[in-house]
């Protein structure tokens, strides 16, 4: 069974950081792709990172590249997304999302992440940035 569990979010500061971890189980990553997806209040969910771990391919959405990295821990089996200088606007419930297919490895060599095409998710955790 497919299990992805986020942890790490909470409330800070503009400015500040935090790192939001999403374990796996049931599937090991390498023939994955791992895409962190966050949602605020009235708006769409949008992708922000995602990793084609099988060819190794990262995409970060404009609004946080620079800031936000993707990493992972293979004895965990986790990829975590380091993110610093955090804004207001960086403030949502936090997704993990997963699938093996190739369309979604597809979407983020070109830099599309769509959130229907992905078959595994996490429940979310929420990051709030205050001002």
């Amino acid at each position: 069974q497919v299990l992805l569990v986020e942890s790490g979010g909470g409330s800070v500061q503009a400015g500040g950081s935090l790192r939001l971890s999403c374990a796996a189980s049931g599937f090991t990553l390498d023939d994955y792709a791992i895409t962190w997806f966050r949602q605020a209040p009235g708006k769409e969910r949008e992708g922000v990172a995602g990793w084609s771990i099988s060819d190794g391919t990262k995409y970060y959405a404009d609004s946080v590249k620079g800031r936000f990295t993707l990493f992972r821990d293979n004895v965990k089996n986790t990829v975590s997304l380091q993110m610093n200088s955090l804004r207001p606007e960086d403030a949502g419930v936090y997704y993990c999302a997963a699938d093996e297919s190739y369309r979604v490895a597809a979407g983020i060599i070109r830099g599309s992440l769509n959130p229907i095409d992905y078959g595994y998710w996490g429940q979310g955790t929420q990051v709030t940035v205050s001002s």
